[in-house]
């Protein structure tokens, strides 16, 4: 098959690596310039959880694009949030028929967040892996299971697609059958956690911070009414976070879901992103909707970074 990604970022990197050495041709669109500052090659410092635990070492070589066409089998989307739409309205000029695999968290309605984009041509699905890039030099992972939403009217033949190829590469595909759903809940999870490393400062400061995972208990506790005032279902990890006392989630999280030399807890230390816009898209929802947010909104005006961008455009 071959496969076009939409950026070099961490996710995109890292799967399109998988599907190369499963036998499969990846390429990789960019934006002007991109392509002589990135190189054509990356060095590779990540986990392959797979089949048990390994450590990838390499300089990969990869072929990048400043042009789109549409002589691809699929198209992979894996993008910062904000950059969605972006990556959308550009998909809907060049890449023709396509079909496209929206690997990316989302905030808005499906519908919206690809617009103009067919919904007949897009699958929705969700990585199971992270990581950050700093100096060319990628340090993450990714474990066997990612998430795929259960295929729509219209959409089987896609879905079949992308599952021939995940499963090519011997992923283990977890079928969301509600995946606006579960996408919602897990773009709120972000927004806690994120919260939390604005406070900080980053990521790695989060998870060696005894409290941050008591706390982001409670900020997830404030969002859900915004969640339900979407017409959200609640799900079962959201549930967990707000019910499960603050300290005891705090232990949970420390010491079995991010135990010390875990993939997940790798993951998130590597993750050198810049926190914050999933904070702003449900603090801005929860003013709508007339909903306080206490804890989320006073991190945000307390964060000289977003100050800085609230000035500049005002």
């Amino acid at each position: 098959m071959r496969i076009l990604f939409f950026g070099r970022g961490v996710i995109s990197t890292q799967y399109a690596w998988a599907f190369e050495k499963a036998g499969h041709t990846v390429e990789f669109y960019v934006r002007k310039g991109r392509k002589e500052t990135f190189g054509s090659n990356i060095e590779l410092e990540m986990w392959d959880a797979r089949r048990g635990k390994q450590l990838i070492k390499e300089s990969w070589n990869v072929k990048l694009h400043e042009e789109m066409s549409p002589n691809y089998d699929l198209i992979i989307v894996s993008v910062n949030t904000e950059q969605l739409p972006e990556a959308a309205q550009l998909l809907s000029t060049a890449a023709g028929n396509t079909p496209v695999l929206i690997f990316n968290n989302v905030w808005q309605d499906l519908k919206s967040s690809i617009s103009p984009l067919s919904m007949n041509n897009v699958v929705f699905g969700f990585p199971g892996g992270g990581g950050g890039i700093a100096d060319n030099r990628l340090r993450g992972g990714f474990l066997k299971m990612l998430f795929l939403e259960k295929p729509r009217v219209g959409t089987e033949h896609i879905n079949n697609k992308v599952k021939e190829l995940f499963e090519s590469a011997h992923f283990k595909i977890s079928w969301i059958k509600d995946m606006q759903n579960w996408l919602w809940n897990h773009f709120a999870m972000n927004a806690a956690i994120e919260t939390e490393v604005l406070k900080l400062g980053s990521f790695p400061a989060l998870m060696n911070h005894s409290d941050s995972f008591a706390n982001v208990g409670k900020n997830m506790r404030g969002i859900i009414p915004v969640l339900k005032a979407r017409g959200t279902k609640i799900d079962t990890i959201s549930l967990l976070l707000t019910k499960i006392p603050p300290a005891l989630l705090g232990m949970l999280f420390n010491k079995v879901i991010f135990a010390k030399g875990s993939l997940p807890r790798l993951f998130i230390e590597y993750n050198n992103s810049k926190a914050g816009f999933a904070v702003l898209e449900v603090v801005r929802e929860a003013k709508k909707l007339g909903i306080p947010l206490p804890r989320l909104t006073e991190v945000i005006e307390n964060n000289e970074q977003h100050k800085a961008i609230e000035n500049s455009i005002s």
